[in-house]
């Protein structure tokens, strides 16, 4: 989620990148190499696929939680009680962070942003656990205001509801940041940094992430004593 800006200071942001960076290519100039088509579909929808049986059992619970309770991104404490009742260690989490661009002019774009995590332990081995991050609004966080046609079809592959390992979720993240930058690039259009895969990245693999403490709503569902309350506490380490 980026800052509170509107379109004119997002757009203004974006000139005064662009003048105080002089190693930029005038968009005009610029020679996009158009991706063939259907490549970068293919590879996202493998990197899907790629999706091992304890990420698909997941899912499927949370798409079983969801189903006709309306919009999703509005039930991420819900579906947090909900694993936490079906015995999983699920946590809501918050990342924040402070991103700089800009060479002559240096500017700072803070963002914050929510996503819930499931730590899975291996039956086999007691000490190893694995990390899915679910994510209830993914496919929104890629939306283009003006996109090509080969990113509307790219973006018809990618799940509204994400859950994967961080691993998983990196390559996502590389391929449809670079399929945007094409996509601005045929567009005419100058890339913004908040569109590039480091700082999307920042959203559900920052280092500065506080687990969110949730306490269950009556109106939704009983599960009982309440959680405690208290001051956030650390997620676990990201792997990156």
């Amino acid at each position: 989620m980026m800052g509170s800006f509107g379109e004119e200071e997002l757009d203004e942001m974006v000139r005064d990148y662009i003048e105080s960076d002089q190693s930029i290519t005038p968009v005009s100039l610029m020679r996009a190499s158009k991706p063939l088509p259907g490549k970068s579909q293919s590879s996202l929808q493998d990197i899907i696929l790629e999706a091992k049986d304890v990420e698909t059992r997941v899912l499927d619970r949370v798409l079983m939680y969801v189903r006709g309770m309306g919009e999703p991104n509005s039930l991420k404490k819900w579906v947090v009680m909900r694993l936490q009742r079906d015995g999983y260690e699920a946590s809501l989490c918050k990342t924040s962070w402070v991103s700089t661009f800009g060479r002559k002019k240096v500017f700072q774009f803070s963002g914050d942003y929510e996503y819930i995590d499931v730590i899975i332990m291996d039956d086999n081995t007691s000490n190893k656990a694995t990390r899915l991050i679910l994510d209830m609004d993914f496919r929104s966080q890629f939306e283009l205001a003006r996109p090509t046609q080969t990113y509307k079809e790219l973006m018809n592959t990618i799940p509204s509801i994400f859950l994967g390992t961080e691993e998983r979720l990196d390559k996502i993240i590389s391929l449809l940041c670079s399929a945007a930058e094409e996509s601005f690039k045929e567009k005419g259009l100058h890339f913004p940094p908040w569109r590039k895969a480091m700082y999307m990245q920042s959203k559900w693999l920052s280092e500065n992430c506080k687990k969110v403490p949730v306490i269950p709503n009556p109106g939704l569902v009983d599960l009982g004593a309440s959680d405690e309350a208290g001051k956030s506490t650390a997620c676990c380490s990201s792997i990156f």
